[in-house]
């Protein structure tokens, strides 16, 4: 096998390794087939095409074109011109499922089902990055850059799988990558007719390192010593700092929740971007229920509370996990005189949503589901343990409908000392604007209630804000404070800036994340879709416990807690609903009943999705202007480096020429002085054909300013090209290729600045790659003169020309 089919082979496998991080994404394995089989095609062509006399980037080219065949062939059969060529209907095909699969990614939990989207997406993406690889690494035979394409694929799996792309798919990715690298080392060290090994530990060592005896281990051991090394440190140093629990490998870290004693749990961080969201044509169905609530418009279904805010998110704290309890505790702080009703809700999710925290109303008293689930004891949920998720769970919920009077909350004594200071604190960052504004929005409050509802009347009616999806989002301080200045927004920042505005004022506060009650059906259960997620803040009173407030404008229900107009005496009798009916998720609701009447009011259905709530349609940036925006930067990037590429792919060919025999040494030490002319042209010194070598190289060294090392090494390879010319009996030379590097070294350490930076990026010797390639096209045409008919086909293809102007 020749060197450079070993190196696709060693491209195919590290593109195969790192592709396996994509395995926590996704259900089932036969994409991975799939793309292994196309790998395979691809790195074939491409092993054809370069055992023919063209262009690299003609290479790159055909497999491309191949690669763009199979996908075709694979994904728009149907729609392809004979079954294979992509006309504008197998275009249309693929760029349809391209959109289809990003939608599929903002809807799916993971791992997400195999549609035809996604597996065009995780499938093109393989072949694409195997692409990138085999180009770099054997095309221009440069395997370091390989290592991009393979760290990206890596990325985008670790951080979409939020920790599933963990150290074992790391390590392959890493072990593919170094394979790359210890194939290229080898392959040019055999180049030169042996491998070098270490410098001898005397005084006797020459200059160079490779003088004088010893036993050193050679450089690809070295090589192989500081690729464990690399992956042993970047294995144990993240499990040795806790800080570091889920960074580049995506460890699991505190959460997994493992076991039956103890175990933590860290929420992920919001995700706000809902513009695109917003706008979504279809409400799909994540969760039905039946309730025997009285007011079926207060069942909010609570997922997770975001409690820390440090700036630039609000987030969920890191707590400990418990067995779940046949009876949850009571609520901290509700007192025996507020009046509390306890009703019975069945719920069951659908197959399509899953996720870790199971949707509870609030407060939940009571919890009946099978699984394997954790209860986090401050947040009062549940969290799934060991891969439980909420996919197809059927479940039934006891909890308390708390009905608090305006006069309870405003009688409200202070919260304990331990519950203030950590629900009340605000980072150094959030502008004073911020505490202010609640200030003046409060003037004349007596109490803390009073605050409470100044603040969620101001942000609901008002204070002039306007429910707005297609405005930037953001949980940081500068999104609170771009929100207070704009007023137009969504559930996103009416919450985290109530919540934040209260904290100021002293009132423990914070964020709740789950769904609103959604739309009853024509069977009398209700229908809870993608577009129901919400956020609501939670604000504590002494006597009471967290409270939930609604800032937010159309979407939810004011709590009557909250009018003091209206009497809040609604207890009702708990009667539990039956199981034979609650059992089964009702039908999709219809496209009419699917929007909320607050929404429909205000002209319009919109999303809100919040972190572990169901994961929403995120149309986003078509699929196709990603890859073509992709494609562009890449293009914009590699063609202004393409010289020095081409400059460094060339020095490698010539100073790694290998070959024991005669004629090999001789083609060594021509290409050795090609090199030493070609770095001097690069500086500056345009070659003279016409002087003999010695002459040439004392030229290179009067014009170059060379030092004394510098000018011997020319030198040296001038009277090694003389032999090789005009000797009878040629006298081989070694160690020319380490004399062209110091020629070139001499070269730049005399130049100036721009000199070097011109001869590194925009050298002058790459007018080569037009002169070969002006050369090719004379051969072809020559070539196309010799054949059979040739002149026939030449004078059609000038009267079409004539005839088309």
């Amino acid at each position: 096998m020749s060197g450079r089919a070993r190196m696709a082979l060693y491209a195919y496998a590290a593109t195969l390794l790192a592709a396996g991080a994509l395995f926590p994404l996704v259900e089932g394995a036969g994409w991975l087939v799939q793309a292994a089989v196309l790998l395979a095609v691809q790195s074939g062509a491409g092993v054809l095409a370069r055992r023919m006399p063209v262009a690299r980037t003609l290479t790159i080219a055909a497999q491309a074109l191949v690669t763009l065949l199979l996908l075709t062939l694979v994904f728009a059969r149907e729609h392809a011109l004979f079954g294979v060529l992509p006309g504008p209907s197998a275009v249309m095909r693929l760029g349809e499922l391209l959109v289809a699969g990003g939608e599929d990614v903002g809807t799916y939990a993971i791992p997400a089902p195999m549609t035809d989207g996604i597996e065009l997406m995780v499938v093109g993406g393989v072949v694409l990055v195997g692409l990138a690889v085999d180009a770099l690494a054997v095309t221009f035979r440069s395997a370091a850059p390989a290592g991009l394409p393979l760290l990206a694929l890596y990325s985008v799996a670790a951080s979409l799988s939020d920790g599933g792309a963990g150290w074992l798919w790391f390590l392959l990715a890493a072990s593919g990558y170094l394979l790359l690298l210890l194939a290229e080392g080898r392959d040019r060290l055999t180049q030169w007719g042996r491998v070098f090994g270490g410098a001898a530990r005397n005084a006797g060592r020459s200059a160079d390192g490779t003088g004088g005896a010893g036993g050193g281990a050679s450089p690809v051991r070295t090589g192989r010593r500081i690729g464990v090394l690399a992956l042993g440190v970047a294995l144990v140093i993240p499990l040795a700092l806790p800080a570091l629990d889920s960074g580049l490998l995506g460890g699991k870290g505190p959460g997994n929740g493992r076991g039956s004693g103890g175990g933590t749990i860290s929420a992920v961080n919001p995700v706000v971007s809902l513009q695109n969201n917003l706008n979504q044509p279809d409400n799909r169905e994540v969760l039905t229920y039946r309730s025997n609530i009285e007011d079926p418009q207060s069942l909010y279904l609570r997922i997770l509370a975001l409690d820390e805010f440090n700036g630039s998110e609000w987030r969920s704290s890191t707590r400990r996990l418990t067995d779940v309890p046949d009876r949850l505790p009571q609520p901290p702080g509700l007192g025996r005189d507020v009046s509390v009703t306890e009703v019975r809700t069945n719920i069951s999710a659908s197959r399509s949503y899953q996720q870790t925290y199971l949707p509870l109303p609030f407060p939940a008293s009571e919890v009946r589901v099978g699984g394997r689930w954790r209860y986090e004891p401050e947040g009062r949920t549940l969290v799934g343990d060991d891969g439980q998720t909420t996919r197809g769970a059927q479940y039934e919920v006891g909890s308390l409908v708390v009905e608090p009077t305006a006069g309870q909350l405003a009688a409200a004594g202070p919260p304990p000392q331990d519950l203030v200071r950590e629900y009340t604190q605000v980072p150094g960052s959030l502008p004073a604007v911020v505490a202010r504004t609640a200030e003046q929005v409060t003037e004349g409050s007596s109490n803390a209630y009073e605050r409470a509802v100044k603040l969620q009347d101001w942000f609901a009616s008002d204070g002039g804000f306007t429910y707005d999806t297609t405005v930037t989002s953001g949980t940081g301080s500068s999104a609170i404070v771009r929100f207070l200045r704009d007023r137009e927004g969504f559930c996103v920042h009416f919450s985290f800036s109530m919540a934040a505005m209260a904290r100021t004022l002293g009132i423990p506060a914070r964020v709740a994340v789950g769904f609103t009650p959604g739309t009853v059906q024509s069977d009398g259960a209700t229908s809870v879709g993608l577009r129901d997620a919400h956020a609501w803040p939670e604000l504590y009173f002494e006597g009471v416990g967290w409270t939930r407030f609604e800032p937010t404008p159309s979407r939810g229900s004011t709590p009557s807690y909250t009018r003091p107009e209206t009497p809040a005496d609604s207890a009702s009798d708990a009667a539990e609903p039956s199981a034979d009916t609650s059992d089964t998720p009702s039908a999709a609701p219809s496209a009419e009943s699917s929007c909320p009447p607050q929404l429909r009011q205000e002209g319009g259905c919109g999303p809100s999705q919040e972190p572990g709530a169901a994961l929403p349609t995120d149309r986003g940036t078509p699929a196709g202007t990603v890859l073509l925006l992709v494609l562009a930067g890449a293009v914009a990037l590699v063609l202004p480096l393409s010289p020095l590429l081409w400059r460094t792919r060339t020095r490698n060919g010539r100073l790694g020429s290998g070959g024991r025999a005669p004629a090999d040494a001789a083609a060594r030490t021509l290409a050795a002085w090609r090199e030493v002319t070609d770095a001097a042209w690069d500086h500056g010194i345009a070659p003279d054909e016409s002087l003999t070598p010695r002459k040439a190289a004392a030229r290179v060294v009067r014009l170059g300013r060379l030092d004394n090392a510098a000018a011997e090494a020319v030198h040296r390879i001038a009277g090694a090209v003389e032999q090789v010319l005009y000797a009878p009996v040629p006298r081989p030379a070694a160690g020319l290729a380490e004399d062209a590097l110091v020629v070139r070294a001499g070269l730049r350490e005399a130049a100036g600045r721009g000199t070097r930076l011109r001869a590194t990026f925009l050298p002058r010797s790459s007018i080569r790659v037009m002169w070969a390639l002006a050369d090719r096209r004379a051969a072809l045409a020559e070539r196309w003169a010799g054949r059979p008919g040739a002149g026939r086909w030449t004078a059609r293809l000038r009267r079409l020309t004539r005839q088309h102007g």
